[in-house]
């Protein structure tokens, strides 16, 4: 059993910063690459940071620069931070296993960016 508990999300102007955190228990964390995701409304879920148990990380465009992934393999935790954030952020993130366990799957945390 594989539980996914996510923090830090909340209300913000646009150009301000989040920081969001992640716990994983229940599973041999190091051996995963893990992923932060976004889910907005009437979009698709998607992915917008990932990083192998190594610390190699990708972004996509729509991010790369802003936002950055990092883990903590001793604690079990990853964590996004983000800058210079745009109201196209909003939504709620989910982190997760790259590629996703669909069976486990956190409460999300709820990131709002206002213009």
């Amino acid at each position: 059993q594989v539980q996914l508990v996510e923090s830090g999300g909340g209300s913000v102007q646009a150009g301000g910063s989040l920081r969001l955190s992640c716990v994983v228990s229940g599973s041999i964390f190091n051996i995963h690459d893990m992923g932060w995701f976004r889910q907005a409304p009437g979009k698709q879920c998607e992915l917008v940071a990932s990083i192998t148990p190594t610390y190699r990380t990708k972004y996509p465009d729509s991010v790369k620069g802003r936002f950055t992934i990092f883990r903590d393999n001793a604690k079990k935790m990853v964590y996004l931070q983000m800058n210079s954030l745009k109201p196209e952020d909003s939504g709620v993130y989910y982190c997760n296993r790259d590629p996703p366990w669909q069976s486990y799957w956190g409460q999300g945390t709820q990131v709002t960016v206002s213009s």
